[in-house]
């Protein structure tokens, strides 16, 4: 299955020390006829010369490209790790948190990936402790890979780590790289998935749910692990019977066994983020739901409300199958509780149940 929806930018920023590197000359050859333009260190902000809006950025990491999740005060997090191999995206959601700090119209891919290995190396090797890393922060995992390649070098270098494991998360169908790879079952394949209506209104140049599953599906037959992220879910008069309309969805496509963990998290956004969400989407409701701020400053539906969502899809997943593994994202010890019954109560309680779905 491939990915339709194709990224053609217009024009190329490429900084000066990473020509040599053999991510440029693959993304160049694939862009022969884009204008280009040449800088010591570029930015992703409006200082490109050649006036264009869809720019893509070719680029050193020059901060680390692992990063743990920075998490939220009296929120339980899973101390997962970011590796940050590229920033920006080209699906347009309008809840994206991107678009509140770069260019919606830009894209960076870093080059160094001689130097992402080696610190990468550096961190796995000889640790005792287990690492659950993904690459989906700042862009989605696979919606360029046809065009980068991340996936294939990834999956391959961490096929042989016992103490890693490698999380793919994307809403794109872009898959055909990850196939026949030797993977070991090292890399959890993911998607983000929400109700059909806030997919085609809130995602609208992302693939269908119908599509993302049938990636989904596809995965499977390659062995790979699963990962499903209901993140973020919206609270409208019809929520009920549409995000369980996709739980029965889910489960009539993929096998339980085959399903690391299923995330649910609840819309949320800095306070600040408001504006430029009405800016960006005049058209969106998501901004007009019963939100306020919470404790840790962003904007979020009234508690009563997230915990309908949360146990609801926890009950409708457990119908299915008792033993996949279901988590709540940067929610209180007191929402776990209220929603599922039960609550990890600390990060690393949680972070364990997860590394122990993953590490044999």
């Amino acid at each position: 299955m491939n990915d339709t929806r194709k990224y053609l930018p217009q024009a190329l920023v490429i900084e000066k020390d990473i020509v040599n590197t053999p991510l440029y000359k693959i993304i160049r050859a694939k862009f022969k006829n884009c204008e280009i333009e040449v800088v010591d260190r570029a930015s992703t902000r409006n200082d490109v010369k050649s006036g264009k809006r869809n720019i893509l950025i070719l680029a050193r990491q020059r901060g680390p490209f692992l990063r743990m999740c920075p998490g939220t005060k009296r929120h339980i997090c899973c101390l997962y790790y970011n590796l940050d191999i590229a920033q920006g995206c080209n699906l347009s959601c309008s809840y994206c948190i991107l678009q509140g700090y770069i260019e919606n119209s830009q894209v960076t891919f870093y080059c160094n990936l001689d130097d992402m290995y080696k610190e990468l190396d550096l961190k796995l090797e000889n640790s005792r402790r287990f690492y659950r890393i993904g690459t989906g922060e700042l862009s989605d995992s696979l919606t360029f890979d046809e065009i980068t390649q991340y996936g294939p070098g990834l999956v391959s270098y961490f096929a042989d780590k016992s103490n890693a494991i490698l999380e793919l998360k994307t809403k794109s169908c872009e898959i055909k790289n990850l196939r026949d790879l030797k993977h070991n079952r090292r890399t959890v394949v993911s998607w983000s998935l929400n109700s059909e209506i806030i997919a085609a209104r809130e995602e609208s140049h992302a693939p269908t749910i119908k599509e993302r599953l049938l990636a989904a599906k596809e995965i499977q037959s390659y062995g790979y692990r699963l990962g499903f992220h209901f993140d973020p879910m919206i609270y409208y008069d019809d929520w009920e019977s549409d995000y369980r309309r996709v739980v029965d969805m889910l489960f009539s496509t993929i096998r339980p066994e085959n399903i690391a963990w299923i995330s649910l998290g609840a819309l949320r956004y800095p306070i600040a983020f408001d504006q430029v969400i009405r800016d960006n989407y005049p058209d969106t409701d998501i901004v007009r739901g019963e939100l306020l701020p919470g404790i840790d400053l962003k904007m979020r539906y009234f508690q009563p409300l997230r915990i309908a969502l949360f146990s609801s899809m926890y009950k409708w997943i457990e119908s299915y199958s008792k033993d996949v593994f279901v988590y709540l994202c940067m929610e209180s010890d007191a929402v776990w509780r209220k929603a599922f019954g039960w609550s990890p109560g600390r990060n690393a309680v949680l972070a364990k149940l997860l590394d122990d779905r993953v590490k044999n």
